[in-house]
């Protein structure tokens, strides 16, 4: 990323403080960022990859909350604590390189500054509060509602639409699919297979088309939230 640039969703003068990054590191597929209960010391600027955001239950089962990529902001800052716990992980699934912001160094910054202060924490709520719909869908629709959210979602950050639907431009695995629903692989591979046959959908080489939109909102009882908020990034 050229640090001039402005980033996404950002002022420039907010972009200029994001990226005075202290270092830049490499990241590897499998490793992680942080995990949660790590003590909060860096935020991190994505250049290239991706990272996967989510949790680790008690009992081992993982649940993806979004994917971040290039540009995007990965970690969490509370300013009200001492010493903040993560309370995410940060997965990478894609090698690649960040920039790393302390902790401090950015506190610094923004305190001095009241406005930009209000715009980061703006930014960080929004990032919360997609977080918090996306819970609501677990919570309230089950493991099938869970999945079609999660194409919706899809839909709404890498759709590219085709002759016949929508490509959701990225591949995942079932199992992937299945962190994202907070279900088991064999479940989600139930439901995109009764999907399949009742022509929905179709998955080639990894990739998810999806054909009839309008009944995964209909099966949810889709609220047609803001796109902001519906998204898996």
């Amino acid at each position: 990323m050229d640090e001039k640039r402005q980033l996404k969703g950002m002022s420039k003068d907010l972009s200029a403080v994001l990226s005075a990054v202290d270092h830049r590191i490499p990241i590897k597929k499998n490793t992680f960022l942080f995990q949660q209960g790590e003590e909060v010391s860096e935020l991190y600027i994505i250049y290239s990859g991706r990272v996967q955001i989510g949790k680790i239950s008690p009992d081992g089962r993982e649940l993806t909350l979004r994917i971040c990529a290039k540009h995007d902001i990965v970690g969490e800052l509370a300013f009200e604590e001492e010493q903040p716990k993560y309370i995410l992980n940060a997965k990478v699934m894609e090698d690649g390189e960040v920039g790393v912001i302390k902790k401090q160094t950015l506190e610094e910054k923004l305190l001095v500054d009241p406005n930009l202060t209000m715009e980061f924490l703006k930014i960080m709520n929004l990032t919360y509060r997609k977080d918090q719909t996306k819970f609501r869908d677990l919570v309230l629709h089950g493991k099938k509602g869970a999945l079609y959210s999660t194409l919706i979602r899809l839909t709404n950050s890498y759709g590219k639409k085709v002759p016949d639907g929508i490509l959701i431009n990225i591949s995942l695995t079932n199992q992937e699919l299945a962190n994202f629903c907070g279900t088991s692989r064999e479940s989600v591979n139930r439901l995109l297979n009764d999907l399949r046959r009742n022509n929905i959908i179709k998955i080639e080489k990894g990739k998810i088309t999806i054909f009839d939109l309008e009944f995964l909102k209909e099966e949810i009882n889709c609220e047609n939230c803001p796109i902001v908020l519906c998204t898996i990034d």
